[in-house]
């Protein structure tokens, strides 16, 4: 696609890589075909192609309004067309320098600034499982709407144990900011899946928020300090530096953080002080599906005799964001489990998309009821997913229970208490 940009984005870094991925651009259309909020909406500029020109509109010096800050807002970033895209266009990067050069330009709400602001400085908080918590305890007064937010009660799951035998083998595991306070069994489920595989899961105390809410919300300074944090946290275990004990991989159990990660690379490609740091943590890190499915021969002996039956709902960012289409799946099945997945929508996405659920909440719900209707058309009694965001959203709408696929495994082995 030819694109001329205007002298304000020149020499910019953000204009020089959107010239880049623009001029790989054909307009071929086969995008609209997987775009979750075209095939709700049926405007061209709710689909990757569309925004794609309002994007090179701005770069070409064309002033933004709100029309062109909503159709990109909308956008989920699921990149399910990346995986379509005959021409490899990196569309999720083109589409955040879009917003941010949107933001600067085109003053919002202050009640949608506000949301924002909070949405992208509370959920990584440390001050986030405390506000949970208290929620919690306010449960039965609060509105409907926040009570899904939350989910169901966590009952026992939260006091299970976290194993403490030490192995040779050792991985770090992030542990994310939401997760802990929403799901806290997720992470000692899956260090008792690794410790039945023999490998010991850490986790570096100094690590947080893996910067992906801060970066697509258009706060991408803040996204980069979150991922030096992380790095910074993370190089002693890499490096065996310290008195730290080295680890073979760092782990995520939470999809979504997994394709930010392993993105580092690129994120912090042009600085000088972390780019070679962020290259050596982006290549160590892998998603658990991935992990694990090294370990299925030891651990598939141990699983009870009948594992049971899962409705598998992949979310985008392991299928599309990871490239790793079929991963979670065939592990499962390799683990004794009856794996059933709604094929006419397993690629799309179920409108969770990070913060998205929230500041499009309309559409979100709209992806989500889609969804769970093909999911709870399985004769499953249980949907799992790969990732905290999905397994929230989905469970809101759902009859049925909604949970981490590790959990599953976990339970399936007999490690839980």
């Amino acid at each position: 696609m030819q694109t001329e940009l205007h002298p304000d984005y020149l020499a910019t870094p953000d204009g020089t890589r959107a010239g880049q991925i623009l001029r790989n651009c054909v307009h071929c259309g086969f995008c609209l075909a997987t775009c979750p909020t075209y095939q709700l909406l049926g405007d061209e500029l709710d689909s990757p192609r569309g925004r794609i020109y309002l994007i090179k509109q701005v770069l070409e010096g064309q002033a933004p309004g709100p029309a062109t800050q909503q159709h990109l807002d909308r956008c989920l970033t699921c990149r399910n067309c990346e995986s379509t895209c005959p021409s490899g266009v990196e569309y999720s990067e083109l589409l955040d320098i879009g917003r941010r050069l949107v933001e600067r330009q085109v003053p919002r709400p202050p009640v949608r600034q506000a949301l924002r602001w909070l949405l992208k400085e509370g959920l990584p908080s440390p001050a986030f499982t405390t506000a949970v918590r208290l929620a919690a305890a306010l449960r039965p007064v609060l509105p409907r709407a926040l009570r899904d937010k939350l989910g169901p009660p966590h009952g026992a799951a939260a006091g299970q144990p976290w194993p403490d035998r030490p192995h040779a083998r050792k991985v770090l595991l992030l542990a994310g900011c939401v997760q802990p306070g929403l799901q806290p069994n997720i992470n000692p489920a899956t260090a008792r899946v690794l410790d039945a595989a023999g490998v010991q899961t850490l986790v570096a105390p100094g690590a947080g928020c893996c910067g992906a809410i801060r970066a697509h919300l258009a706060d991408l300074r803040g996204g980069l300090a979150d991922m030096r944090r992380n790095i910074d946290a993370w190089l002693p275990y890499v490096d065996g530096t310290g008195g730290m004990p080295r680890v073979e991989a760092i782990l995520m159990n939470a999809s979504g953080c997994g394709a930010t990660v392993k993105e580092y690379a690129k994120y912090l490609a042009r600085d000088p002080g972390y780019a070679q740091k962020a290259q050596r943590i982006s290549a160590l890190t892998r998603d658990a599906a991935e992990f694990v499915a090294d370990l299925a021969p030891a651990l598939a002996p141990r699983l009870a005799q009948s594992a049971g039956t899962l409705a598998v709902h992949v979310p985008c960012t392991l299928q599309h964001g990871q490239k790793l289409p079929g991963t979670l799946e065939s592990l499962l099945a390799r683990l004794g489990f009856k794996v059933q997945i709604a094929a006419d929508e397993h690629h799309l996405c179920c409108g969770s998309a990070g913060t998205y659920s929230v500041l499009e909440a309309a559409l979100a719900t709209r992806l989500r009821d889609r969804k769970l209707e093909h999911l709870e058309r399985l004769d499953a009694p249980v949907i799992v997913s790969a990732n905290i965001g999905c397994i929230q959203h989905l469970q809101s709408g759902s009859g049925r229970p909604v949970r981490h696929w590790i959990e599953l495994v976990d339970q399936a082995l007999g490690t839980s208490a």
